[in-house]
């Protein structure tokens, strides 16, 4: 059960092969990039169609549904965060005696909100089918510049240290707050650093 949790993390390549398998690795991560630029000056109803239209081609490649909220949980967490400065916002705009349906409102987001939610979760979504659809070997191949090429294929590489470390803090009978944020931090930090490390020194010994 826990290989299962470890193995299901987020942007983590997917086997099943669907139709962006089939697409060169350069061409996706060319188009990375300036889809993400063009998705932050979309509006709110483009930004909602993008999402559903990802959601599909999830499907198409192969995604399950559980693997495609998965890839979302950064998008989720922000949200949170998001709508909470949201509320904080507008509680300070109108600070005063406020009565209770003007507190009702406060709790409302703003529009500004919904549409950075929105950004990142569309972001997010074409992020994981271009990581879920191209493996670690084509994108080493496809970009010539051997920095770049580590650097795309470490970041799925610290989702996965993630989930293996919150695993381990779970096991222990370690429990959500500060402690939490403080200790597996430290560590995500540091088994990132000795990942990074290992990889410059095969780096370097490949170019001796």
């Amino acid at each position: 059960m826990v290989n299962n949790m470890v193995n299901n993390t987020v942007f983590r390549y997917k086997t099943i092969k669907g139709p962006l398998h089939k697409v060169p690795a350069i061409i996706k991560l060319l188009l990375l990039l300036p889809l993400s630029f063009f998705c932050m000056s979309l509006p709110p109803l483009w930004l909602g169609t993008g999402i559903v239209f990802c959601v599909i081609a999830s499907f198409i490649c192969g995604l399950s549904l559980q693997e495609q909220l998965t890839d979302l949980k950064p998008a989720f967490y922000y949200a949170i965060l998001m709508y909470i400065l949201s509320v904080f916002t507008n509680f300070t705009d109108s600070f005063r005696l406020i009565p209770i349906n003007e507190i009702i409102k406060t709790l409302i987001p703003r529009h500004e909100y919904l549409r950075i939610t929105l950004r990142l979760a569309l972001i997010v979504q074409i992020s994981a089918l271009v990581f879920r659809t191209t493996s670690a070997l084509e994108i080493r191949e496809a970009v010539k510049s051997e920095i770049i090429s580590v650097f795309l294929c470490f970041i799925p590489e610290i989702f996965k240290i993630w989930t293996s470390v919150n695993l381990a803090w779970k096991a222990r009978g370690g429990k959500d707050g500060i402690l939490k944020i403080k200790t597996v931090i430290f560590v995500l930090i540091s088994l990132c650093f000795e990942k990074a490390a290992l990889k410059a020194k095969a780096i370097e010994a490949r170019s001796v």
